[in-house]
């Protein structure tokens, strides 16, 4: 299969992963559309890349979600794939996460794909064809200390697409999940990542995904060491498991390890707080 014509939207479009994504479809022929609920950012960024299609998308309003998605549709056609990267990922010990950021982070993190999974395949199931693409983490995979909220809404993703993706594989409507290792986005902004592993890029992110639109898979880890790494730490007895947390550092990496300051413009984002 092949990028070329196809209409995408991408949800969280307007920096980081969901936008080195959209350049990447974007240079290979997809009719890209973004949408991000920072409508100024997300602006700046489809006027760059001369996108047809682009705005302010809050994922957690289904009027806000229904309408971009009605727009993309009008002005590109009927939509094959819907990749939802939009998320948040505030960071610290969960007895300090007041409840409104909890809140937040399950809002955006799990309504919002839920939410947009559902309204896409409502479309692609009339036409018995399309492709959803949820972002979650290998954060889905493995506990982390200082992320147990973020932590908890991967998990959900990974477990909601692969529900989904046993609903409707016989629809011709696939669900496929992407699991990104530490990506040098904003996102982990101020934390060092895990000792003796390689970060990811957001263009390593994007070209997983362009793989998975040109051959549909269930699930696909970036990069592969660390999905391999995951994956085999679940036949590990506990305490090797841990052994080899603590060797990497990603016992108190998002806790003690954290630079706040470089932190800081983020987390306000992220908390709604700017």
């Amino acid at each position: 299969m092949t990028v070329e014509g196809k209409v995408v939207v991408i949800t969280g479009g307007a920096r980081g992963i969901g936008l080195a994504t959209a350049t990447a479809l974007h240079r290979l022929g997809a009719k890209v559309a973004i949408g991000d609920v920072d409508e100024t950012t997300v602006k700046e960024s489809g006027t760059e890349l001369g996108l047809d299609v682009y705005g302010k998308l809050d994922v957690t309003d289904p009027d806000s979600f229904t309408t971009f998605l009605d727009e993309v549709e009008r002005q590109l056609g009927p939509i094959d794939v819907l990749i939802n990267n939009a998320g948040i990922m505030p960071t610290g010990r969960v007895i300090d996460e007041p409840d409104r950021v909890t809140r937040r982070i399950l809002d955006i993190n799990v309504y919002g794909v839920v939410l947009g999974s559902k309204l896409a395949a409502q479309r692609m199931v009339r036409r018995g064809s399309g492709h959803v693409i949820n972002i979650a983490s290998l954060a889905g995979e493995t506990p982390t200390a200082g992320l147990a909220t973020y932590c908890a809404s991967k998990f959900a993703v990974v477990g909601f697409t692969e529900s989904a993706r046993m609903e409707y594989r016989d629809k011709g409507v696939a669900f496929s999940t992407v699991l990104p290792t530490f990506t040098n986005t904003e996102l982990t902004a101020g934390t060092a990542g895990a000792k003796g592993l390689k970060n990811a890029e957001p263009e390593d992110i994007a070209n997983a995904i362009v793989s998975l639109i040109e051959k549909p898979r269930r699930r696909v880890a970036v990069t592969r060491v660390a999905g391999l790494l995951v994956a085999s730490a679940k036949f590990l007895p506990i305490a090797v498991s841990e052994f080899l947390v603590k060797k990497t550092g990603m016992d108190h990496v998002f806790l003690e390890d954290v630079d706040t300051a470089q932190r800081a413009a983020y987390e306000a984002r992220a908390r709604g707080e700017a």
